[in-house]
């Protein structure tokens, strides 16, 4: 018989990006610097980071951070893109339009190729692990997948990660425990992060 235990995965989006997206800003460093002293205590197994340059720069400097010595991994389903493209009759009516322009707005590769990626991003870091101890793993990632894996630990509708919005190196925790629903343990913290590097990356007439 399988041992199955929880699974504690942290999502934090990556730091404040330069216009180009090329790197992190100085804040950003700042604020990638910031979340590894956060995360200093948490035993991790794993650190996974997108591909692009933003989210591979924050991880590197969460991972300088980290007292233990913990595996650096890069992962594609853990980059940018487009998690899932809704249909018109799938969302509500007086925001339809709004939603699909704000999606078709993105290149035709992220569209198409990111359910795929999504699917994939599920299977690797969702769910209870095998073996009898709990898991702790970190991703670093962008706002669609941080958005997607919020969703998805609330069964919501595929469409519902439009609207969930994340901050530069705010953080995520989601429990995946055997036999019972996920748990989301916090959405989007910036505890860690001063005032002055607090929502950026966050839509301005959402803050608060």
């Amino acid at each position: 018989m399988t041992v199955a235990s929880t699974r504690f995965l942290y999502v934090a989006r990556h730091g404040e990006a330069s216009p180009d997206e090329t790197e992190l800003t100085e804040r950003g460093r700042r604020q990638a610097a910031l979340l590894g002293e956060r995360l200093r205590d948490v035993p991790l197994s794993a650190v996974h980071h997108g591909p692009l340059p933003r989210a591979a720069e924050t991880a590197r400097l969460v991972h300088e951070q980290l007292r233990q010595d913990v595996p650096l991994h890069v992962s594609e389903p853990a980059g940018d893109y487009v998690p899932y493209v809704p249909r018109q009759e799938e969302l509500p009516k007086d925001a339809a339009d709004r939603l699909l322009g704000f999606v078709e707005q993105f290149p035709e590769a992220e569209r198409s190729q990111g359910p795929e990626l999504a699917e994939a991003a599920l299977a690797r870091f969702t769910g209870p692990v095998e073996g009898a101890e709990p898991r702790h793993e970190l991703v670093v990632t962008h706002a669609f997948l941080a958005a997607w894996l919020v969703r998805d630990a609330l069964d919501a509708p595929a469409w519902r990660w439009l609207g969930l919005n994340h901050s530069n190196a705010a953080l995520t925790v989601i429990r995946y425990t055997p036999g019972r629903p996920a748990a989301l343990a916090m959405v989007n913290d910036m505890g860690h992060l001063p005032a002055d590097l607090q929502w950026t990356g966050f839509p301005q007439e959402l803050r608060v």
